[in-house]
């Protein structure tokens, strides 16, 4: 990787995990579901009067957006609406060895011992944090993020697939403006209220919004799409592992949220499962001819 795409790729996880926390204080007023239509609505704002549509592509950008946005964060952020920051992101980590998992069946990518031991690892770390008494009672909140984990992970492997035919900030412009109405319809079948809910909210829960939809998902989104479409999965996903460590941090700042010795134990376990997963040393792929993109 450039110097430049090493800087990119760790902007990512700090927009990401910053977002988290910010997230988690504005589901004290909006409904998760439509917060993300929020979000999704004022990304596709912003960006689809700069981008065209790309039409040879468009109906597998519309699954990816029903699969990575619509269904992705009604999951996650249903979730961390009843989790603390910290604990919903250490969760979401899971994503990464649903990610390798499905980049080696369906992308060829490699997966060694080291790949297993990590995700062995991943999944000891989540079931100690699972088993503390205060999660226990009620499991549901943490199925819905391991599950938006898991469709998150089927998201990016489509992504991959584009193989970079779409720029990222046309990917994500258009995976927003398709799934904008999706959760729209989404938040009206589930939650209610919203019209009071959106004239009843003052500057800082729109500010969480702009935060959510510029900065998180606009520029966010747009940068981690440009580095799929021309690295690797098993390349960039390490960088996330700065993901758990921004929003723990900026849970407990913002939030005022109490790590327990098992949170941080789990979380350790968790990172150090994700590293292996993902630091191990890559084979190296075949070179393609120019116009040539990766296959499935």
């Amino acid at each position: 990787m450039r110097p430049t795409d090493i800087l990119l790729a760790i902007l990512v996880p700090i927009l990401w995990g910053m977002g988290f926390t910010f997230a988690k204080a504005g589901l004290d007023h909006f409904p998760p579901i439509l917060l993300m239509c929020l979000r999704f609505t004022l990304a596709a704002l912003v960006l689809i009067w700069f981008f065209k549509p790309p039409w040879e592509e468009l109906w597998r950008i519309f699954v990816i957006g029903v699969i990575s946005a619509t269904i992705t964060y009604s999951l996650i952020f249903t979730g961390l609406r009843d989790l603390d920051a910290s604990t919903a992101i250490v969760v979401v980590q899971l994503e990464v060895p649903f990610a390798v998992i499905l980049a080696a069946i369906f992308l060829k990518d490699p997966l060694g011992w080291r790949r297993i031991t990590g995700m062995v690892l991943a999944f000891v770390g989540v079931g100690l944090i699972a088993g503390q008494p205060r999660l226990h009672e009620d499991a549901i909140p943490l199925l819905l993020v391991i599950a938006g984990g898991v469709a998150w992970a089927v998201g990016q492997v489509l992504v991959r697939t584009l193989g970079g035919r779409v720029s990222g900030f046309r990917l994500i412009a258009w995976v927003a403006a398709l799934a904008a109405p999706q959760l729209l319809v989404s938040s009206l079948i589930f939650e209610r209220n919203q019209w009071a809910i959106l004239t009843s909210a003052d500057w800082h829960h729109w500010a969480v919004v702009l935060y959510l939809g510029l900065i998180m998902t606009a520029l966010g989104y747009a940068t981690w799409y440009h580095l799929l479409g021309r690295h690797r999965v098993n390349q960039v996903m390490p960088f996330l592992l700065l993901l758990p460590v921004t929003s723990m941090a900026g849970g407990v700042l913002v939030l005022g949220e109490e790590l327990t010795l098992v949170t941080i134990l789990g979380a350790a376990i968790v990172i150090s499962g994700v590293a292996i997963i993902t630091v191990g040393r890559p084979r190296r792929p075949r070179a393609l001819p120019v116009g040539e993109p990766p296959g499935p």
